[in-house]
């Protein structure tokens, strides 16, 4: 059985990513640049030290920007975007399903802190997490698994006795390195990604589209991301 769930946040609670990939693209695209999704995927589920979209134009092609304009600009594209988004569908029953039938419920991001308690604080949602790691509590973010890791502990399970909810490349293989049995309910941005074919994970649209009890129940099959998923009956 099952004694805890956990979460990520961008992407899978609420699609920040598609925003924030659309808000550098528009930028870039005003300067000339092309910002394809191979390379902004560098920075999707983790940190910034692998591809940093608000330097890039700086310290690689040498353009003459104000950083911190830019970075103000940037936000503001995304604040705008993301006027258009609400939690993913799903979210909201599974993290009342968990609370009532006395799961342990965490999230597990490779965002700052404070950015997850303004948006969880926004949503609505902050009561729901027993435990929360970000990017404040660990030296490497996924798809290192130490955020796993320390969400384990703070949740007092075992890794074969939880289940994560990924969207990302990034986030599904930290939980594959945590040993933690995954769902990935990619959205518009990181179903166009590729995801690693070696590994076995429960792919489905959204979390609507499988029942509860059989993730309580720890009874999902497994099949790769990027095969068509049917809809658990």
């Amino acid at each position: 059985m099952i004694k805890a769930i956990i979460f990520d946040f961008d992407g899978t609670i609420i699609d920040t990513e598609t925003a924030w990939y659309h808000a550098f693209r528009d930028a870039y695209q005003e300067h000339g640049v092309e910002l394809t999704l191979e390379q902004y995927s560098g920075c999707i589920g983790t940190s910034l030290h692998t591809f940093n979209p608000y330097e890039y134009l700086i310290s690689d092609l040498g353009l003459q920007l104000d950083p911190q304009q830019f970075r103000s600009e940037i936000r503001g594209r995304h604040a705008a975007l993301m006027e258009r988004e609400t939690v993913r569908e799903g979210i909201i029953d599974y993290l009342k399903l968990a609370k009532a039938s006395g799961l342990r419920i965490g999230l597990a991001t490779s965002s700052e802190r404070s950015w997850i308690d303004r948006h969880l604080e926004q949503l609505g949602l902050s009561g729901y997490f027993e435990c929360i790691r970000t990017a404040d509590d660990v030296e490497k973010v996924k798809p290192d698994p130490a955020l796993y890791a320390e969400t384990l502990r703070g949740l007092g399970v075992a890794a074969h006795e939880a289940i994560a909810v990924e969207d990302s490349p990034n986030g599904a293989r930290a939980a594959a390195a945590a040993g933690i049995p995954c769902i990935v309910v990619p959205n518009g941005l990181t179903r166009l990604l590729a995801f690693d074919q070696s590994k076995l994970y429960y792919a489905a649209e959204s979390l609507a589209d499988i029942r509860f009890e059989l993730v309580a129940a720890g009874l999902l099959p497994c099949q790769a991301v990027g095969r068509q998923a049917s809809p658990a009956s």
